[in-house]
């Protein structure tokens, strides 16, 4: 394997990063509506949104991405794979993201809430001043966690032909005659990607966690 192959790795990874931050920030804007929505106190929306939640949790990541991209197809809307993954991975990002600053919302002591209230402040207001800043800093371990998850699970666009780090790496083995080393280089860029990110979220648990031993 020499540098046009390992050229060809980088720029798969490339995508891969890429990918993950569009379903990170996407998933995060959406999941930001539907964690509100489940914490609204509308029986109606929250409904919808734990029926959201539960749809994307509930079947593989595989099986949505296929859906986005040949489902669609079927009914006039054809998706160049790009397209099809970053719809897919934001719409599952979101379900996820939703479901655990849901709960960071719902952990923040009720007694926050209701001085809230006492002090007449609007729901935009009560949300943006005084509840989310501290959901965000409960839930900053389980986010920077799934975003770890979230980067090695880039790895299944390739069912749409879409190449990310891993097809790169499935294209230079059938070149190359070399998976082990191929697979071996491929392990290395995703270690580099996840360890400082499960670090820094060990990291975020053992400050957040600090101030109540």
């Amino acid at each position: 394997m020499g540098a046009p192959e390992f050229l060809f790795l980088l720029q798969g990874l490339k995508w891969t990063v890429l990918l993950s931050a569009i379903g990170f920030v996407g998933g995060g804007i959406v999941g930001l509506l539907v964690a509100l929505a489940r914490t609204s106190g509308q029986p109606l929306l929250e409904r919808g949104t734990a029926a959201y939640i539960a749809l994307f949790q509930g079947t593989p990541l595989l099986m949505q991405l296929f859906v986005v991209y040949y489902g669609l197809a079927l009914v006039g809307l054809e998706l160049e794979s790009w397209q099809a993954v970053a719809i897919g991975f934001t719409a599952n990002s979101s379900a996820f993201l939703g479901d655990i600053w849901r709960g960071s919302i719902e952990a923040v002591p009720k007694g926050q809430t209701e001085a809230a209230k006492a002090l007449s402040l609007s729901y935009v207001s009560r949300m943006r001043d005084v509840i989310l800043p501290q959901a965000i800093q409960i839930s900053l371990p389980a986010t920077v966690g799934f975003l770890v998850q979230l980067i090695k699970g880039t790895s299944l666009a390739s069912i749409v032909g879409f190449t990310e780090l891993a097809r790169a790496g499935n294209i230079v083995s059938n070149q190359t005659f070399k998976p082990l080393l191929v697979y071996a280089v491929i392990g290395v860029m995703y270690f580099a990607l996840c360890w400082p990110l499960s670090l820094l979220g060990s990291w975020l648990e053992r400050r957040i966690a600090a101030p109540t031993r």
